[in-house]
């Protein structure tokens, strides 16, 4: 749990954003470690008169892209795509295929459109695929691919397209059977389930409120049709921040976290990775999604490294004078500077039947600057510190060759060299020579 005072802090914000922002439900929840630590609520749904609760549904809007990047990029682990593919290939003949990758889709530079054809998507009643797919023109593609960051809602509903055609199954059934179930998030569903917040526009002057419709978008429901409680949208952020490996691999976690494109050329504080926004907040930087609907707003957001995160939802479309992303993010660095998390202790390796002794352990030297290797007779990996630097983690591959983890050198290869008497005299990293004096 947070302490008192942190608890209050965040919840003096929740309820600052309800009050300010002029909404009739704003809830919110931080994760650590896996778990939710913390929940709160302000105001009652004008409909029913009900505080939120955890279990209370909302719309999550543009968070659930983020689930179908992580459904395409499970199909990409199992062999049945891969990401520069062109969209032709698992949609063919789709007017825009032939010119954009499923890579650039999920990072928005493939350059296409923001929207589909017809009424604003988010409040209509959707289409099904075929006549979805066949509404496309040519001209949906309005700059040439990596041009520039452009979201686009149109991309991810042929994401999702692509999804259903590979896995033989409507998208919700896929989504279902791959993430709502092993991650027990079992309060989220394409169509609201009681009990559910409505969602309202609230007039700018009079603040009247008008219920919005809780359209069912079909075709388009990859990019932005979920709904779901604070309960389950925990376990989706603590899963962002350290997935489960029978779902998806850290390394593709890693992979989907990392830029594809700075959305904020003026200051650098956003980008967009495969399916996952990014925000640099001070020294930290943010993953997670932004969701809106038409009487909703949400926000997700999770720290990686402290394996911390937030959700903010807002029963309301606007929130008067502020953003939902500020808020959000807002309350990471208020927890995070709050409670940072605990340096974990160091703990001395266990009593093994082996020489403790490694032959490349001590200091080696590189044009002055010293490398401090030191070994884990448990694990038998290298850990090599140089000077300033993060420390690089070796892991063997035999014959006096070792592969580099982390930090810089990571993918590159550690090659030992031996003197006559068969002592290491040089470690070659990836052409940099070290030896033991300087």
């Amino acid at each position: 749990m947070l302490l008192p005072q942190t608890a209050r802090r965040v919840d003096d914000l929740l309820a600052e954003t309800q009050a300010d922002g002029r909404a009739p439900t704003v809830a919110g929840a931080v994760i650590r470690d896996g778990a939710m630590v913390h929940f709160g609520a302000f105001g009652a749904d004008p409909a029913t008169g009900e505080i939120p609760t955890r279990d209370t549904q909302f719309r999550i809007g543009s968070i659930t892209k983020t689930l179908t990047a992580v459904l395409l990029l499970q199909l990409r682990d199992e062999g049945k795509l891969a990401l520069d593919d062109l969209l032709y290939r698992h949609l063919p003949g789709t007017p825009v295929g032939s010119a954009i990758t499923l890579r650039q889709l999920l990072g928005h530079v493939s350059g296409l459109q923001r929207e589909p054809d017809g009424q604003w998507w988010e409040r209509s009643e959707g289409t099904d695929l075929e006549t979805f797919l066949s509404a496309l023109t040519p001209d949906k593609i309005a700059y040439p691919p990596h041009r520039s960051y452009h979201y686009s809602n149109l991309a991810y509903g042929l994401l999702g397209a692509v999804v259903q055609r590979l896995s033989s199954g409507e998208w919700i059934d896929v989504a279902h059977k791959r993430l709502f179930e092993p991650l027990n998030m079992v309060r989220t569903s394409h169509t609201e389930v009681e009990p559910f917040a409505r969602g309202y526009v609230v007039h700018p002057w009079y603040g009247t409120l008008r219920e919005e419709p809780r359209t069912d978008t079909r075709a388009m429901a990859p990019a932005g049709q979920l709904w779901s409680t604070a309960a389950d949208m925990a376990k989706w952020a603590a899963f962002l921040a350290d997935p489960d490996p029978a779902v998806l691999s850290a390394d593709t976690m890693a992979e989907m976290c990392a830029p594809v494109v700075i959305s904020d050329l003026d200051a650098w504080t956003a980008g967009h990775g495969l399916g996952i926004e990014l925000y640099r907040r001070g020294e930290r930087v943010f993953a997670g999604h932004g969701g809106s609907m038409p009487g909703y707003l949400a926000h997700l957001l999770v720290h990686r490294p402290s394996r911390t995160g937030t959700v903010v939802f807002a029963g309301a479309y606007t929130l008067q004078g502020r953003r939902i992303a500020e808020v959000n993010q807002r309350l990471l660095t208020m927890v995070l500077d709050a409670e940072p998390p605990r340096t974990k202790p160091w703990t001395p390796p266990a009593i093994v039947d082996t020489d403790l002794r490694h032959e490349l352990a001590g200091v080696w030297w590189w044009m002055g600057r010293r490398l401090l290797v030191t070994a884990d007779p448990v694990g038998g990996t290298l850990t090599a510190a140089p000077e300033g630097i993060k420390p690089w983690l070796f892991v063997s591959e035999g014959n006096d060759v070792w592969r580099c983890l982390s930090g810089m050198n990571d993918g590159e290869l550690m090659r030992v060299r031996r003197d006559a008497d068969g002592r290491p005299s040089e470690l070659d990293i990836a052409t940099f020579v070290h030896t033991r004096e300087p």
